[in-house]
């Protein structure tokens, strides 16, 4: 369906995409995350045919990026973070002249339109004007006139940016329906919307993939430390910190807490200490008192951050826009 194979791409100075490699196949609905200035969008524009690699080469639906730019165009559905619509029509006309754009014929229309209106559940606003309807419903005349001509593919960026979390859902439960028949590829920085949605994540960081797989692969391949969260009484904040610095088979502190009657941390330790052995003889030996100690379950906004080097910011499961 997909080859990427040592994709490259420059603009003067600076190098946007680095030598990414991906294969994406029939049936898949793949996750594309990363930070600001990642290369997310920059991919997705040589994905769709818009820009060329500098280096690489690039094979969608058996056409070669190079020499068949346009045959790629036709054959793919694409939906960009702001839709492509025409206010001014109602949805029938701009459907119908979407149809025409993408040079369907007379019976072509005449069974893609009213496929594709209840494919996306467009049925009881049909002929309002596209500027009367809620976000919701136009996020949904973009995603009708990308599926229109019925492609193989789907390419969407960023499907539900200012919508609010009923028309995310709606959003998100027409992707999965439309993602059992075609191969689907989504841009988002929703954690929630990959994991709802995506049978596979890539993880993009300065122009590079640095992860890819399910995202319980993906957690597993970068947890081989082990994260513990432990209440430990018997000193003071500053205390425990040094007496966590002086353990050896200590990685790094990730985080701490003082609370009423103890101080909460988050410490990385090796993978011979994954059972949190070493964490009991810890606290015997510097006579402190553990209260609670379980193993941390990385999240995928965990994953996201240890992969791309970012920082929590919102601590409401988002990522930085791409």
């Amino acid at each position: 369906m997909i080859e990427v194979q040592k994709v490259s791409k420059r603009y003067g100075s600076i190098e946007a995409v680095r030598s990414v490699d991906v294969s994406i196949g029939k049936g898949e609905v793949v996750g594309l995350l990363g930070p600001n200035g990642a290369g997310k969008t920059t991919l997705m524009k040589i994905l769709t045919g818009y820009h060329f690699p500098s280096s690489g080469n690039v094979t969608i639906l058996g056409h070669d990026i190079y020499t068949e730019s346009l045959k790629i165009k036709s054959e793919i559905g694409y939906l960009p973070e702001n839709a492509p619509i025409y206010s001014d029509l109602n949805v029938y006309e701009y459907l119908e002249f979407i149809a025409d754009a993408r040079g369907l014929s007379t019976s072509d229309k005449q069974r893609r339109i009213p496929a594709t209106i209840e494919e996306t559940g467009l049925a009881s606003v049909l002929y309002r004007p596209i500027a009367k309807l809620s976000k919701g419903f136009q996020q949904r005349v973009g995603l009708a006139q990308a599926v229109i001509h019925a492609p193989e593919l789907l390419i969407l960026d960023e499907p539900t940016t200012g919508l609010d979390p009923h028309q995310i859902i709606e959003i998100r439960k027409l992707i999965q329906s439309v993602g059992r028949e075609k191969t689907v590829i989504l841009s988002t920085h929703i954690l929630q919307e990959v994991e709802a949605v995506c049978s596979r994540v890539l993880i993009m960081n300065e122009g590079a993939i640095v992860a890819q797989g399910s995202t319980e692969a993906i957690r597993n391949s970068i947890q081989a430390d082990a994260v513990f969260i432990a209440l430990v009484r018997g000193a003071s904040q500053v205390d425990i910190k040094n007496l966590i610095e002086l353990e050896p088979r200590f990685r790094r502190l990730v985080a701490m807490e003082s609370l009423e009657n103890a101080v909460r941390v988050e410490i990385n330790v090796s993978a011979e200490s994954a059972d949190g052995s070493s964490l009991f003889e810890w606290a015997v030996r510097n006579g402190l008192t553990l209260l609670e100690l379980r193993r941390k379950t990385l999240s995928l906004e965990d994953v996201f951050l240890n992969l791309t080097g970012g920082e929590h910011s919102s601590g409401k499961g988002g990522l930085p826009h791409a």
